[in-house]
């Protein structure tokens, strides 16, 4: 018996419209995510990228097409808070510890006090940051503060985790140092992350499928499988291995531009 993909998009079409006129963000993208993978979503600015995940975390609405998160509209699976959602920015409030602002979320669905400090406990350890519960978000580093911001999405223990370019404004040596925290963190959990980068390195250190998307309107290019083992230690990017996956990545970047 086949499996139901966690994630399944058919023709997904999304349209916006402006006063300068209809925006075609994202036009038949057909693609399934399967429960554990990590995907990746890859290409130029504006290409559809960010807007997919947020279809699939409800945040907006499709024009054409289907998608379905465990096999629920995408509204369904909010409501049953299948999903964490980290965004580019931190977003950690000031006024609140780092262990307050992880049980926000705990504390708007109604989570009894001993419930939230366990909770709370338990992501401060996945992400490394136990120990920093007490600290405000100006005490803590860039990099750290995104780290509390996946513990905060990872307190609902939903499966699936979304995240929009977390380390996009972070530098090279504490992206890297995060990649690798962010594998280790997908084999303790097994779960199902969809991650949207510009970066050809990190998509190909990360993923086990690259999704990789063409400029407005936003159309699948490529989707690739990476054949690179689970264990990735941060060398495995010099490898002939590694390098023929981002070669491919470079050229369904060039391909989707031939639909302009």
């Amino acid at each position: 018996m086949t499996k139901t993909p966690v994630i399944a998009a058919r023709d997904l079409s999304l349209t916006f419209e402006t006063n300068d006129g209809p925006v075609h963000a994202l036009k038949d993208v057909t693609l399934d995510i399967e429960e554990g993978e990590f995907v990746s979503f890859i290409g130029p600015s504006g290409c559809g990228k960010t807007t997919f995940l947020r279809v699939i975390a409800d945040l907006e609405q499709p024009t054409g097409g289907t998608i379905t998160v465990n096999g629920q509209t995408p509204r369904q699976a909010r409501l049953a808070r299948a999903y964490g959602y980290v965004f580019q920015a931190a977003g950690l409030l000031p006024w609140r510890t780092i262990g307050r602002n992880i049980a926000l979320p705990l504390e708007i669905i109604g989570l009894s006090k001993e419930e939230q400090a366990e909770k709370v406990a338990q992501v401060l350890d996945l992400v490394d940051l136990s120990g920093f519960d007490k600290k405000y978000p100006w005490q803590l580093s860039g990099g750290m503060q995104q780290r509390a911001s996946i513990a905060r999405a990872l307190a609902f223990d939903a499966d699936i985790l979304l995240m929009d370019e977390p380390f996009g404004a972070l530098d090279e040596i504490v992206r890297d140092h995060l990649n690798e925290q962010l594998l280790a963190l997908w084999a303790r959990t097994g779960k199902t992350i969809g991650f949207v980068t510009h970066s050809i390195p990190e998509a190909v250190y990360l993923s086990t499928k690259i999704v990789v998307m063409s400029p407005r309107p936003g159309r699948v290019t490529d989707v690739i499988e990476s054949s690179l083992p689970k264990e990735r230690p941060l060398d495995i990017r010099e490898t002939p291995e590694f390098l023929e996956i981002a070669h491919r990545v470079r050229e369904g970047l060039r391909a989707g531009h031939s639909y302009d």
